[in-house]
């Protein structure tokens, strides 16, 4: 199914590794973007300097919000909120609001992949590396070949070389260990596409179900269950 996948963020000035995450978003838009041989099936867009005006256009137009943070680091926010109100499918783990939002709007309306917290935490005990789970993945081992041996960075064929060899070591975000998982739950996005009256029946309950999270509602359970004031 045709794509067109929005990056969008921005970094502290002594951030270097989501500096050169940013980098690599442009540098692999730069291939994929000027590939004939993907065409108008995949384009791949980075937004500088988001900020509430660039999300008021972003967040309606989207069609998929995916919630990648992995399980029980609780990276999920008001952000997967605002997309699924807007009638967005998630593809999402099983982390922070995401599992809240599977609850209310019906897990047949979200796509979930991946481990769950207490897979990851029986992980990091077993101090589980990224190699291992390139072991068990060709298409996971050839992504990693490409950013190791400069093929999205030309003019400096070493730049992602240290961001290959950290995802292949011990990583406690665990960013390998989901993949191939991920790759299967874009393959469901594609099949749910393709038919159009199920694609916008999941996209309205999500929209209509979505009135749990309102601001109300979770300043009156603040109130009541935290601060022990009345809510009128």
């Amino acid at each position: 199914m045709p794509r067109v996948k929005i990056f969008a963020g921005k970094a502290a000035a002594s951030y270097e590794r989501a500096k050169l995450f940013i980098k690599l978003a442009n540098d692999v838009a730069r291939v994929v973007n000027n590939d004939p041989s993907v065409g108008d099936r995949l384009k791949v867009i980075f937004a500088p300097n988001y900020n509430a005006s660039l999300a008021e256009k972003i967040i309606p137009a989207a069609d998929v919000s995916e919630q990648i943070s992995t399980a029980g680091m609780e990276a999920s926010g008001t952000g997967n909120m605002k997309l699924a109100l807007n009638g967005a499918i998630t593809i999402g783990t099983l982390d922070g609001a995401n599992i809240e939002i599977a609850e209310h709007v019906g897990t047949e309306n979200i796509i979930t992949f991946g481990m769950t917290a207490e897979q990851v935490a029986e992980r990091k005990r077993a101090e589980f590396t990224g190699a291992e789970a390139v072991a068990c993945s060709p298409r996971l081992a050839a992504v990693i070949d490409a950013l190791a041996d400069g093929r999205f960075s030309p003019d400096d064929p070493s730049r992602y070389k240290g961001l290959a060899e950290a995802l292949l070591a011990y990583d406690p975000f665990m960013v390998a260990a989901d993949f191939d998982a991920y790759w299967d739950a874009q393959r469901s996005i594609d099949q749910l596409w393709r038919s159009p009256s199920a694609w916008w029946r999941a996209a309205i309950l999500n929209t209509a179900r979505m009135s749990w999270f309102s601001s109300d509602r979770t300043i009156r359970e603040y109130a009541e269950e935290i601060w022990r004031v009345r809510a009128d």
